[in-house]
This record gives structure tokens, sequence and C-alpha cells, in this order.
């Protein structure tokens, strides 16, 4: 590329401060190949989408097939083979109880469709409610609703003014998880009849830090909002398809949410598509002979064919490629990576949720613009890794067909970095 820097406005990039970008040709498996012929370890799926590896022969091959066959249509009053398929499929995959999905195009437009709902739900019944419930910390997009239902922060401090009120429980820390149902508890004693629903990143909160919490929490606020006839949304963005360890976080507290969004691996990272499944209750309350109760929303895209075959391939994957045993094989060899940087000097509340392990960096700067993250990021690239800290956080999510080697590397790799960070030499170090 020339110097000259491109016109492109890339997304949670500082242009001001950032390096140019570097250019990537092709990509398999867990790599990343460059216009200048290095090779980089996807440390972090590609922000989190790819699952069984990029460019895998099964997915291309659905959506090349597909693109020949049909590209795109409207979703209103057409439907195609496709993303009836996909319906049936992925109904039978998640949690039972679900039994209705609504096509989007991302992460973000899928939560907005579950806020949607869940107020048209009571509204449609009668009993109107305005209030939403989030956990503090808390990530669901950047599109307006996921805005106001995500954590006030840096990402939305600006749009503040814009957004809409949100009650907010205490994040569940460990040892100290009943402050977060008594706080949900004392919010249900004064207001439990306007509450519409509470919205939350099952077990591992994302962009806020990757915090984990315990299953046992999440089946205790569930079963709090099915006593008070408020729907429960699982943002299952990031922790569906198996990021937990299990193919949905809900499976670990053996919950069934009335609304799941999904995104990110439903297509195994190839193609954009979001999906919102919900409770027969909550399609029911929209399917009544007055088109002023229909569901009004939409993406033009919505149930595009290609993504929907690549969706579908993705799901035939977990079947022919078993890998239920492969996310279970990658948990085990990410616990022995983690057990070789636990007990680094800088390294504070090392920890693992299924495939991905987490640590903060031990810096003066904490949060989310501490300095360290740029510098790592780099010292992580200029050894031919893709990490990309969550300011002093550092958090490893991989590709489940990653190899031993290149897991280990990227563990070497964070090492040599702490290591820089404790010779004072990080930025030179590379």
């Amino acid at each position: 590329m020339s110097n000259t820097r491109s016109p492109l406005w890339h997304p949670f990039t500082q242009h001001a401060l950032a390096d140019a970008e570097i250019l990537i040709e092709k990509a398999q498996g867990s790599l990343l190949y460059t216009h200048d012929g290095r090779t980089i370890i996807d440390g972090i799926s590609s922000w989190w989408v790819n699952t069984h590896g990029h460019c895998h022969p099964a997915l291309v091959k659905a959506v090349q097939e597909q693109a020949a066959q049909l590209d795109q249509v409207i979703f209103a009053g057409f439907t195609h083979a496709p993303a009836e398929k996909l319906a049936l499929e992925l109904l039978k995959f998640t949690p039972s109880g679900l039994s209705h999905l609504f096509l989007s195009d991302s992460g973000s437009t899928a939560v907005e469709a579950a806020l949607k709902m869940a107020i048209g739900y009571h509204a449609h019944r009668g009993k109107p409610r305005h209030t939403i419930v989030a956990l503090e910390h808390g990530y669901h997009g950047d599109t307006f609703g996921a805005m106001a239902a995500g954590a006030p922060s840096i990402f939305n401090d600006i749009y503040a003014p814009f957004l809409f009120k949100v009650e907010r429980l205490p994040f569940p820390e460990k040892n100290a998880e009943e402050k977060t149902i008594t706080a949900f508890k004392n919010l249900l004693e004064k207001n439990a009849h306007d509450i519409a629903a509470l919205i939350l990143e099952p077990l591992i909160l994302g962009a806020g830090g990757m915090r984990i919490y315990s299953p046992s929490v999440l089946k205790q606020l569930s079963d709090l909002c099915k006593t008070h006839g408020i729907i429960l949304i699982a943002d299952e963005v990031m922790t569906g398809f198996g990021r937990t360890g299990t193919r949905f976080a809900c499976d670990q507290a053996g919950i069934m949410p009335d609304i799941m969004c999904l995104s990110k691996g439903i297509t195994g990272g190839i193609l954009p598509l979001g999906a919102t499944l919900c409770s027969s209750a909550i399609y029911d309350a929209f399917y009544v002979k007055d088109k002023a109760k229909t569901f009004w929303h939409s993406s033009s895209y919505t149930g595009n064919a290609l993504a929907c075959a690549a969706a579908l391939a993705n799901l035939n994957l977990w079947q022919e490629n078993d890998t239920d045993a492969q996310i279970k094989n990658l948990t085990a060899r990410q616990a022995a990576q983690l057990k070789r940087l636990e007990n680094h000097p800088f390294i504070a509340n090392p920890r693992q949720c299924g495939t991905i392990i987490a640590f903060e960096i031990c810096h003066k700067e904490k949060g989310y613009l501490s300095s360290i993250a740029s510098a790592l990021y780099s010292f992580f690239l200029n050894h031919d890794i893709l990490l990309r800290p969550l300011g002093d956080t550092v958090y490893v999510l991989p590709p489940y067909c990653i190899s031993d080697e290149e897991l280990a590397r990227i563990t070497t790799t964070i090492i040599k970095a702490l290591d820089a960070i404790g010779s004072g030499a990080l930025k030179s170090a590379a």
C-alpha cells in the first residue's frame, strides 16, 4: 500500500493516534496473511466471530453455491429455503422453549429487536411496562437502544442525553453475588409492575472487561423474572456457539430465556447475521388481526440468503466435526496456558470461562483508556500475534481449530510482554 492514508473510517480507532492499518490478503484457520509476507495468529477470532477457523472449506462452499442460486430477496412477503431450514435447525440447536426467530444483520440489531419485542409484548397485552434492567458493566452494541442497555462508558458518553433510562444491577462479583440478587429484589419490591425486561450477557461480560459470574446467579435472576412476569433477554451474541464451554451460556444455568440474541459465531464468522429468538408467548402478542400491532422492525438485508446458507453450514459443522468435543479440548488447553501465566507478578485476577482466558495487567493506569493497552497491542502485533486488550484487561479468545503450537506461542508472547513491563522496556522490547 502507498503511504497515503485510506479514506476508510475504521471502528474503535482513533486515526489521529493509530498506525496505518495492516493489509490482510488472505486467511486460513487461525492465521492471517499480510500483503508483505507476515503471518499473524488470530488470538481473538477477529472480534470473537470466527469459530471453526478462517475460510473453512464447508462454509466457503455453502456461500459459493448459494450465491449462484439466490443472493438476496426482500424478506417482507417472501421467503426462501435457506432461511426456512435455518429457522428449523436453529430452534433445535438452541435451548428448548424458543419457538420463533427474527433475522437481522448484527448483534446490535438483534438486541434492538429484542428490546422492541419485550416492550411490545407488554403493550400488546394491555399492560404496558416501561423499565429495562441491565447489569453494571454490560455491553450490548452501538445502536441507540443497545447503547442505552449497555453501561455508561467512554463508548456512549456523548450520547447519554439521547438514551432511555435503564436500571442497573451491580455486577455479581465472586463471593458478593448476593448483592446483585438483593438489588434486583429491592427493585422488584418498588417497581415490578413496570419492569419490562432484564437484559444481560450470561456468565461473562465481553467488552465490559471479560468479567465472569456464576451460573447460579443467572439462574436466580431468571427465576425472579419468571415470578414477576419480566422478560429475560439473554444476549448470547458473544457467548453463543461454544465460547463459554457449552453451546450456549444459558445451558450452564439450566434456564430458558424468553428472548435470546445471537450473531458473531452464528455463521462461523464468515458473513454477518443476527437472530433474535423468542418464546411463543412473545410472538403471539404480535399475532393478532390488528395491523397496528405488527412488529414494525426490519433491515434491508433481513434474511439474506447467503448469510442463512453460511449459518446452516455452520450448524452442520457442529454435527460433522464434533465441535462440542473440540470446544472441550480447547477449554482444557486454555486452562494449561493460564497455568503458565497465573503466577506472573504482573498478572492480577487470572480467570477462565470455557474457551476464554483473561487477566488484568498490574499497571498504574486502570480502565479502558489505559495506555498499557496500545503498548501491548503494538507489542503483540510486532510479534505477529493479534490480541486486542480491553484497557488493562488482556484476553485470549481463539478459533476452536487453533493448534497447540499457535496457542503456546500466544502465551509465550504474553509472557515476553509482561517481562518487558517489568524491565520498563515494553515499547522498545518489540
